[in-house]
Parts: C-alpha cells; structure tokens; sequence
C-alpha cells in the first residue's frame, strides 16, 4: 500500500474526528482521545477493505464473466424467436454484439477496483465509530478530574432568573 494511503488516510481521519469532536463541545482531552481513535479505526478500515477485496473478488469477477456470457445467451435466443429481418430482431442482435466488446478487467484491477470502493465506506464509518468510542473514553478521566476532561466549569444555581417577562400577568416565584 502507497504510504499516502497508509498514513495519509488515517491522519485525515483523526484531524478530521478530532475536529468534529471540538466543534461539538468536547473538551481537548476527548477530542485528542476522538482523533487518536478516529485515526486508528481509518486504519483498520482501510486493512478490512483490503481484506474484503482479496477475498471476494476473484468470485465477483467470475460470477460477473458467467453473467455476460448468460445475458448473451439469453439475447441470441430472443434474436431467433423474432420474425427473420424485423427491426427487434435486427436491434436485439446489435445489443448481442455490443454486449460481446464490453472488455472485462483484469483479476488485479478488478480487486483495487472493488477495495477502493469498501475503503469508501468502511474507511468513514471505522473512524466515525471509534471517534466516538474515544469521547466516551474521554468521559472516564474526566470523572476523575484530570485537567483538560472537564467540560466547562461549576454551575452557580443563583446565577439562573426567572424567563417569565414581568407585567405579563404571571407569576414567579421571588426569593428575597
């Protein structure tokens, strides 16, 4: 794998779950927690993707050799229940033959094909995932707390007033 995609991938991750996290409201430490999870969890989309590939393309891409050949079969057959010289049989006949010239990838591209499309779901979803898996572990030292885990500071319940606008005929109550 080309180390752009190796490690570029996942740093994009990370800065970008990192990023989210932060903009959200998570405090620094949960947000760092988020990218360095978020990081890992690209990585091991990007390895699960390359795994799926390598194992399923090869049947992928018989069943797609074994498909044409049947819709070309099934195309002639159709040809030769037309009557001789209509224009269905004359335009089922062009499809056959344009259905012969569609060239079929080799096995090595068809399977970056097919892992370049599993990295395009599983990469977001790995790291999204684990993003969150690392603001949940965030939330455990700032039980504790440890400095930068602490969301916000203390509440000052004699900060809160009363939302009602005077003069609207309700009431509230008034401490002294």
């Amino acid at each position: 794998m080309r180390g752009t995609l190796k490690y570029g991938v996942p740093a994009a991750a990370a800065l970008g779950v990192g990023g989210y996290a932060l903009s959200q409201g998570e405090d620094p430490g949960s947000a760092a927690l988020a990218a360095g999870a978020g990081g890992l969890g690209a990585a091991a989309g990007l390895l699960g993707a390359r795994q799926l590939a390598g194992k399923y393309a090869p049947d992928l891409l018989n069943a797609g050799k074994q498909g044409q050949l049947a819709a070309e079969k099934f195309l002639l057959e159709a040809a030769v229940k037309m009557p001789e010289g209509s224009k269905r049989q004359n335009a089922i006949i062009g499809l056959a033959d344009r259905s012969v010239g569609i060239p079929i990838p080799s096995k090595q591209q068809f399977t970056r094909g097919l892992g370049k499309a599993a990295a395009a779901g599983l990469v977001p979803a790995a790291a999204l995932t684990a993003g969150l898996g690392g603001v949940a572990l965030g939330a455990i030292p700032g039980a504790m707390g440890l400095p930068g885990f602490q969301q916000g500071g203390g509440i000052n319940p004699e900060a809160y007033t009363s939302q009602n606008p005077r003069g609207l005929g309700m009431t509230t109550m008034q401490y002294v």
